[in-house]
C-alpha cells in the first residue's frame, strides 16, 4: 500500500508511517478548524442581528477533526485518480467540490443525529442549510468549494513539486532562490 508523500516501493518503519499520518492529518485539521470556525463566527453574527443566541463554537474544532481524518481515508481512495493525467485546475476543482459535497452531507448527519438525541423527529431535525432551498444548498456547496480550492492547490502543487519544496518556498526565503534555479524560474519564457 503506498502512503501519501512516500515513493512506491520505498520502505518506511511504522513509527515514520504514524508520524506522516500525523503530519496529515494536522495539517488538514487545522485547516479545516480555522474555516469551520469562520462559518460558525458568521453564523452566529447573522443570528445575532436577528436576537437569536447562538454559540456552538466547539462544534468547528470536533467537526474539523472528525472530517481531516475522513478526509485523509478518502484521499487514499485516490478518487480524483482519473484526472492523474490532466492539468492542476481538474484534480483540485473536483476535490474541491467532491468534498464540500461530502462536509455537507456529514453536517447533515451530524444534525438529524443531534436532533433525534434531544428527542426530535428525522424531519425536524434536517438542516436548513443556507435558508433550507435546493439553490441555497447548492450556494453553501459552492463556498465551501472555493474555501477548499487554496488547500487542495497546496497539496497537488506539493505532490508535483516534490514533498516539502512547496513549504520551503513559502517558509524559506533562501530556498525560494534554490528553486528558482531549479525550475528555469528566472529565465524568460519562450512559446513555440
Amino acid at each position: 500500500m503506498e502512503i501519501s508523500g512516500f515513493k512506491e516501493g520505498e520502505t518506511r518503519t511504522l513509527q515514520g508511517k504514524i508520524f506522516h499520518q500525523l503530519r496529515e492529518t494536522l495539517a488538514m485539521f487545522l485547516y479545516l478548524w480555522v474555516l469551520f470556525a469562520f462559518f460558525t463566527y458568521h453564523e452566529s453574527i447573522v443570528l445575532a442581528e436577528r436576537n437569536i443566541s447562538y454559540v456552538p463554537y466547539g462544534l468547528a474544532f470536533f467537526n474539523a477533526l472528525v472530517l481531516a481524518k475522513v478526509m485523509l481515508g478518502l484521499e487514499h481512495l485516490n478518487l480524483a485518480r482519473k484526472f492523474r493525467e490532466k492539468p492542476l485546475v481538474f484534480p483540485i476543482l473536483y476535490k474541491s467540490l467532491l468534498f464540500a459535497i461530502i462536509f455537507i452531507c456529514f453536517n447533515v448527519a451530524e444534525k438529524v443525529i443531534m436532533g433525534v438525541w434531544k428527542g426530535k423527529t428525522v424531519a425536524e431535525s434536517l438542516p436548513k442549510i443556507g435558508g433550507g432551498s435546493p439553490a441555497e444548498v447548492i450556494i453553501a456547496a459552492l463556498i465551501m468549494a472555493v474555501a477548499l480550492i487554496p488547500f487542495f492547490a497546496f497539496r497537488e502543487l506539493s505532490c508535483v513539486l516534490g514533498r516539502g519544496v512547496l513549504g520551503a518556498l513559502f517558509l524559506h526565503a533562501h530556498a525560494i532562490d534554490s528553486q528558482m534555479q531549479h525550475f528555469n524560474l528566472n529565465q524568460p519564457r519562450t512559446t513555440n
